[in-house]
């Protein structure tokens, strides 16, 4: 399995527009960080998880050439907005992309991009998408390969994290339930979200995602879903157990 980190910011995104905060203005390219999203490929399988407003872009420079299925964790903008740009992959693979997420994602996404949902007088240039809702403690297939769905809260809304294999994605959490965390005993590999030194209402901050990564115990850990607030790259990872990375755009790892 491969994953390459497509985006690893925020949902402004790094450098933020209009800042003159020193990570901002950092030429280090690991400071630059598109909005968060990562690509996944096992075997013949290529998924992508979110799809945000930098889609067109992480395609691009990753190289990506086909697309068997999008996994939404939730409908925030960061994680959705790039919906559109999967025309492409339509277009050349000349069927529907089958797109993952709990039914009040599907149907958020049915409003906000009703051309692509509708089925009748279709506007020939919109891509099609065959949908599936998640619901949690119901693993699905994509291939031959189980995915399972991990249940967590970004303040008070559900979003629903994946793991395939021994690799975990959690990204938007702010708290599990002790049932979830069962889900990820034996991962080799996991990926969550550290947003910023200090503790913030909806993301976990950094210590945050150190305690969880503690108490999961996986080979490996990478941050993910990052402020400027949270400091320099080079920096920041100095500090780490050794077992833990600060992820970055265009990051690939092997599993």
């Amino acid at each position: 399995m491969q994953v390459y980190f497509l985006g690893t910011g925020t949902s402004q995104g790094i450098p933020v527009i209009g800042s003159n905060h020193p990570v901002c203005k950092s030429a280090d390219p690991k400071d630059k960080r598109l909005r968060v999203s990562v690509w996944v490929s096992w075997e013949e399988n290529s998924v992508v998880i979110d799809c945000g407003p930098d889609f067109r872009q992480q395609m691009l420079t990753s190289g990506c050439e086909k697309l068997d299925a999008i996994l939404f964790t939730h409908e925030h903008a960061d994680h959705t907005a790039g919906l559109d740009d999967i025309r492409p992959f339509f277009f050349r693979q000349k069927k529907d992309i089958p797109v993952y997420a709990h039914s009040r994602v599907l149907e958020n996404l049915n409003r906000r991009f009703d051309y692509i949902f509708e089925t009748e007088n279709k506007y020939p240039g919109a891509p099609g998408v065959q949908t599936f809702a998640v619901n949690n403690n119901e693993d699905f297939k994509i291939g031959q390969t189980k995915i399972t769905p991990v249940e967590v809260n970004h303040g008070n809304l559900q979003v629903f994290g994946y793991r395939i294999q021994d690799f975990v994605y959690l990204t938007d959490v702010k708290t599990i339930d002790t049932a979830e965390i069962e889900k990820l005993k034996g991962v080799k590999v996991l990926v969550v979200n550290a947003l910023r030194e200090e503790p913030h209402q909806t993301h976990f901050s950094l210590q945050d995602a150190l305690d969880f990564i503690h108490l999961v115990q996986p080979e490996r850990a990478y941050l993910t879903h990052i402020s400027h607030l949270l400091g320099f790259h080079e920096e920041v990872q100095q500090r780490l157990p050794k077992n833990v990375f600060l992820a970055y755009d265009n990051l690939t790892i092997t599993l």
